[in-house]
This record gives C-alpha cells, sequence and structure tokens, in this order.
C-alpha cells in the first residue's frame, strides 16, 4: 500500500498530486483525499490525528507526515526528485519548519482556482 493522503479543498494540495502523477511513470502511488471516506478510515487505521494539516504518505505498515512524507514522494519519482531524499538526514525539526512555512501560504502561492479534471486513467489511481 502505497498512498498519499491530500487535502481535497486545498488547490496547492491538488496541484501537488498533478505533479507527482506526472513523474509517477511506474503507477507506485495511489491517491485519496483527507475529507474521502476511506481518507477517514486510513487516519483512524494509522493513528493520525484528524487534524493533521499535513501531506501524508502510508507506505506499507508506516505512515509519513509533513516534510518527511514529502521526501519519501521524492524517492519514488522519475528524473532528478530523487536527489532530494538524501535531505532525511537535516533534523526533522528543522526540514518541517520550512516545511510549515510553505503549507502555511499554501492558498497564497497558488492563484489558480481551478482544478484540470484527471483522465480516465489518473482517476483509476485515485481511492474513493
Amino acid at each position: 500500500m502505497n498512498i498519499i493522503l491530500f487535502d481535497g479543498d486545498c488547490h496547492f494540495c491538488n496541484t501537488s498530486v498533478q505533479f507527482i502523477i506526472k513523474r509517477d511513470q511506474k503507477k507506485y502511488f495511489k491517491f485519496a483525499s483527507l475529507q474521502s471516506e476511506i481518507g477517514q478510515k486510513l487516519l483512524e487505521e494509522f493513528q493520525i490525528p484528524k487534524t493533521t494539516d499535513s501531506l501524508i504518505f502510508i507506505e506499507g505498515n508506516s505512515s509519513y507526515i509533513k516534510s518527511t512524507a514529502a521526501l519519501k514522494i521524492c524517492r519514488r519519482l522519475d528524473g532528478m526528485w530523487k536527489l532530494l531524499y538524501p535531505f532525511l538526514i537535516i533534523p526533522k525539526f528543522l526540514r518541517n519548519t520550512v516545511y510549515d512555512v510553505v503549507a502555511k501560504n499554501r492558498h497564497k502561492l497558488m492563484k489558480q482556482t481551478e482544478c484540470r479534471i484527471p483522465t480516465k486513467e489518473e482517476l483509476e489511481r485515485f481511492l474513493h
């Protein structure tokens, strides 16, 4: 199970999902919004507080949030994104400080107010 949980109400998060899909030719990841039934079920199953305001990556029997999730996702992406994975050696509190600044300003960062409609093939990767 390699699932990315994202805020389905956030344009920055939706854009991030599209970014990942384009760089995941092996189709390693599946996706579910935090607001979906399966998203809520996974939060409970992995004992992640429902108030968690972060990208969540579930890989096997482990879950990751914030910068750890983002870097573990980068490890599986096509191209040079894998080169970001070694940043895991940076202490989590420093990585998460940067993550939190971006997350806090994500609505300001995205001027786009519409989401791209996924293709039929892409839709098959979303859990309901």
